[in-house]
């Protein structure tokens, strides 16, 4: 669990943007602290894909102000983004992995765009990469094609820490996965903060992942941040934007995954509501 009094990672103020007359963000302000796990959740069309793309260099918001590792993104040049770029790491929904390449190739890329490094040093990092999310080490010599989803989101996570980045984004890292492959995800994302203190911001739509690892969630509505908070405040909160997150049998089976579940069998029952009867 992060301090509250820990430096900021992220710093998001009055942020607004628009694409034509529809409003995507209205006047949004959020921090992320050092060494926290930071959930954006929101309905469809929220918005909480678009901030991710501003957060990473990806989309310029219409007004306000983001900071991230210290740097104002709208003062920012081409060598800062280049240098800033390297702080950090970056899991997209569906990988973004070449398939050309294979899996140590792709892990490689980084190393090989913005270090000196020699093939065989790269190779041997791209392999303690691999090990590290839990995949052997022959997985490197595969392609992207040939391995499972579960497999294809963990070697998306072995390149996003190829760098050693000090925050990492994580791009609905469970979606698509087997329960199994799921719950084997939220232990990774929590041994990973837990050994190199990253910083973890995640957009994601599982209420699993989100009891079991988050310290703090956003919730996006209507253009407009509706709530900041552990699940379990936000959970007391009445309204209608926070509230469909924990109504229904998902919403209310979730808990019981937490870390803090007191439940003895919750283990046995994780995601059970997520599986079709």
């Amino acid at each position: 669990m992060q301090s509250a009094t820990a430096p900021a990672v992220i710093e998001i103020s009055k942020l607004s943007t628009h694409f034509g007359e529809h409003v995507v963000h209205r006047d949004i302000d959020l921090t992320v602290r050092r060494a926290e796990i930071f959930a954006v959740i929101g309905g469809s069309g929220s918005g909480k894909s678009t901030l991710l793309r501003e957060m990473i260099l990806l989309h310029r918001p219409d007004s306000g102000a983001i900071r991230v590792l210290g740097v104002d993104l709208n003062a920012i040049d081409d060598a800062q983004a280049l240098a800033l770029r390297q702080r950090w790491g970056v899991m997209f929904q569906h990988g973004g992995l070449f398939g050309s390449l294979t899996i140590k190739e792709n892990i490689g890329l980084p190393l090989r765009e913005y270090t000196a490094l020699d093939d065989a040093l790269i190779d041997e990092i791209a392999a303690c990469k691999l090990a590290l999310t839990g995949l052997k080490a022959e997985v490197g010599d595969q392609y992207p094609s040939e391995l499972s989803g579960g497999m294809l989101k963990r070697a998306s996570l072995a390149r996003a820490l190829a760098l050693d980045p000090q925050l990492l984004f994580l791009d609905e890292p469970t979606a698509g996965l087997d329960p199994k492959s799921a719950g084997e995800v939220d232990e990774l994302v929590l041994r990973l903060r837990d050994l190199f203190g990253l910083t973890i911001v995640m957009i994601t739509h599982d209420l699993d992942l989100l009891w079991a690892v988050a310290d703090r969630v956003a919730v996006l509505g209507d253009g407009c941040l509706q709530g900041v908070g552990a699940m379990r405040e936000l959970a007391q909160i009445d309204h209608p934007a926070i509230r469909q997150f924990f109504a229904g049998a998902r919403g209310r089976a979730a808990p019981e995954n937490s870390p803090d579940a007191k439940a003895p069998d919750a283990e046995n029952t994780r995601r059970s509501s997520s599986k079709p009867k």
